[in-house]
């Protein structure tokens, strides 16, 4: 497992569109969630840790603001070749497992990930209503210990976009484990 750091892309990058196949069956771009004031784009996967260890947060983000207007979309660019845990087939199964309320997508050709310069899993970008880069990074302050949290930097941000104020300054690159390239 090798540790990795999301780049800090430049806010105010708009968000590049994809077309890609969703655990349940249906093909999504980023004109399907046109209708949401905020889009949460998640670059993660099945076997990461850091991915494990937060993804009932992203789930519970997900519930708690979807009335709201906030969309959360997971997106697994890994190799399926070597780390067949994360495989689409696999993708199904956590999803049904995990009960995951957002969209879970498979970037089979590593194109999108590419595009939004996404380096490990869990990686974070978060886009307004004209789907600009507001937020990138950590989605707290204790990936490790829920209980531990003192900063909820993804809610926070999420927040700020809902009620149009500006995002936080002092943003922290989200870690993982790094995105298997083929």
């Amino acid at each position: 497992m090798v540790l990795l750091k999301s780049q800090m892309v430049p806010l105010g990058t708009p968000a590049h569109d994809f077309s890609l196949p969703g655990v349940d069956g249906k093909i999504y771009t980023i004109n399907s969630f046109r209708d949401k004031k905020v889009l949460v784009v998640i670059f993660m996967c099945n076997h990461c840790p850091y991915v494990k260890a937060i993804l009932k947060r992203l789930i519970d983000i997900q519930k708690d603001y979807a009335h709201k207007g906030v969309q959360l979309v997971g997106i697994n660019p890994n190799d399926e070749i070597n780390y067949p845990e994360d495989s689409f087939e696999n993708m199904k199964k956590v999803a049904k497992e995990k009960d995951i309320p957002f969209p879970y997508l498979r970037d089979e050709s590593q194109v999108v990930a590419r595009n939004y310069n996404a380096v490990c899993t869990p990686d974070i970008y978060v886009y307004g209503p004209e789907r600009k880069l507001l937020y990138r990074g950590r989605i707290d302050d204790n990936w490790q210990d829920e209980s531990r949290v003192t900063r909820r930097d993804l809610r926070e941000a999420i927040e700020a976009i809902l009620e149009g104020r500006p995002v936080l300054k002092d943003q922290h690159p989200s870690m993982g484990c790094s995105i298997k390239w083929k």
